[in-house]
C-alpha cells in the first residue's frame, strides 16, 4: 500500500492518543490504497471464462467478509447474473461447475472461508483467491486458482478494505461479468482525497462521540437501501473493532417495519438516553427513504426520552464514490471514539483469545 507523503493530512482523534499499529495512517491512505489495489490486480495471471458462469459467491469473514458486501452492493444490480455472499463454514448448496467462488481473506488462514472455499472447489467451482497469503494461498497454487494478492503492509484486515474489495470486482470485470471498474475507483480516490484534505465530519459528532467513548451511549447506525446498509455494517463494525464498544446497525426501509415501534421507550426518565442514532446518507437513497427519515428524526425527537441522532452525509461521483466516502468518514469516527475510550484502536486482544480457544 502507499501511504500518504509525511505532510498530508493523517486523520487522527487526538495526539495524545495511542494507536500501535498506526491505523489512522492506514484510513488517510485509503485512496492510494485502491489505486494500488487496481494496479496490482489488473497484473495478475488468469482469469475466469465467465460464459459458462450462472452464479457468483463472495465468501468471506468479519473485515475481509466486508468485500462480499461491497460486491453486492455495487456490482450485483449490474451483473447478468446473481451473486451471493457466504459468511460462514457452510458453501451454500446451488455451487457448482457453474459458480464462480470468490475467497477473500486478509490472512489467508480464516477457517470458516477455508472450509467453505474449499468444499466450493470440491464442487467443481471456478475458485479466485484474495488474500496476502497464508493458507488460501496455497490452496489457489494447487487449484491452479487465480490469486489476487493483497499488500502485507496494511497492518489489519479492517484497515485494507479498498484492497480486499476492489480485487473482486477487476475478477468479475476479468471474467467478462462487469465493467467500469477503473472508472469507479477513479471516482472514489478522488473522492477520498477531497474529503481527507477537507477533514471527515466527525468533529460534527462531538458530543455522541464523547458520551460512547465514555460509555454513557451506544451508537446505533442507520443506512438507507444496499449502499447505506453496508456503510451502517462497516460503522458497527469499526466501533466493536477499533474502540471495543458495543453498537448495533440497521437498515432503511426495513427498520420502519419493527424497530420504529421500539424508539418510544428509548430511557428512563432519570437516565436519558442510552442510544444515539447516527444516519449515513447518500444520493442513491430512493426517494422515498428522505420521507421515511424525515419521519423517523420526529419519532426520536418525541420519544418519551428524546433520542440524539445526526447524520452523515456522502459525496462523490458514482455508487463507489459515495459509498467508500462513508466508509472513510466511518472510520475516522470509530478512531475518535477509541481515543475517547483511551483504547488502542489497533490489537484485539479478545479475538485472538477466540482463535486459541478454537484452536
Amino acid at each position: 500500500m502507499t501511504l500518504p507523503h509525511d505532510d498530508a493530512p493523517v486523520t487522527t482523534a487526538s495526539e495524545a492518543a495511542v494507536d500501535s499499529l498506526d491505523l489512522a495512517r492506514a484510513v488517510a491512505g485509503l485512496p492510494e490504497q485502491m489505486e494500488a489495489a487496481l494496479a496490482s490486480s489488473q497484473a495478475t495471471q488468469g482469469a475466469v471464462d465467465g460464459s459458462r458462469i450462472a452464479n457468483v459467491v463472495v465468501m468471506g469473514m468479519g473485515g475481509s467478509g466486508v468485500a462480499g458486501d461491497i460486491v453486492s452492493a455495487l456490482a450485483a444490480p449490474l451483473m447478468p447474473v446473481p451473486v451471493a455472499v457466504a459468511k460462514g463454514y457452510e458453501c451454500p448448496a446451488f455451487i457448482g461447475p457453474t459458480t464462480l467462488a470468490i475467497a477473500v481473506s486478509f490472512s489467508g488462514n480464516t477457517e470458516e472461508t477455508l472450509t467453505a472455499a474449499t468444499a466450493a472447489h470440491d464442487a467443481g467451482a471456478s475458485v479466485v483467491a484474495v488474500t496476502s497469503g497464508g493458507r488460501l494461498a496455497e490452496l489457489a497454487g494447487e487449484w491452479a486458482a487465480p490469486l489476487y494478492e493483497v499488500d502485507t503492509s496494511i497492518p489489519m484486515p479492517r484497515a485494507a478494505v479498498g484492497a480486499i474489495s476492489v480485487a473482486p470486482l477487476v475478477a468479475l470485470e476479468r471474467a467478462g461479468l462487469l465493467s467500469g471498474t477503473a472508472d469507479w475507483v477513479d471516482a472514489a480516490a478522488a473522492q477520498l482525497r477531497a474529503r481527507r484534505d477537507a477533514g471527515a465530519a466527525a468533529g460534527s459528532l462531538e458530543s455522541i462521540v464523547s458520551a460512547v467513548g465514555n460509555g454513557e451511549m451506544t451508537p446505533v447506525f442507520y443506512g438507507g437501501g444496499a449502499l447505506g446498509a453496508v456503510a451502517a455494517g462497516r460503522a458497527k463494525a469499526q466501533i466493536n473493532e477499533n474502540a471495543k464498544i458495543p453498537a448495533f446497525a440497521s437498515f432503511m426501509p426495513e427498520l420502519c417495519h419493527n424497530e420504529l415501534a421500539g424508539w418510544d421507550q428509548a430511557g428512563r426518565l432519570a437516565d436519558g438516553s442510552p442510544l444515539a442514532v447516527i444516519a449515513l446518507r447518500h444520493g442513491f437513497e430512493h426517494p422515498q427513504l428522505g420521507r421515511r427519515y424525515d419521519f423517523t428524526s420526529g419519532v426520536l425527537d418525541g420519544a418519551r426520552i428524546a433520542v440524539p441522532h445526526a447524520e452523515l452525509h456522502a459525496a462523490g461521483e458514482g455508487a463507489m464514490a459515495q459509498l467508500f466516502d462513508l466508509i472513510y468518514q466511518v472510520d475516522v469516527l470509530s478512531l475518535h471514539v477509541a481515543a475517547a475510550a483511551r483504547r488502542d484502536p489497533g490489537p484485539i486482544p479478545l479475538l485472538e483469545e477466540l482463535k486459541a480457544f478454537l484452536a
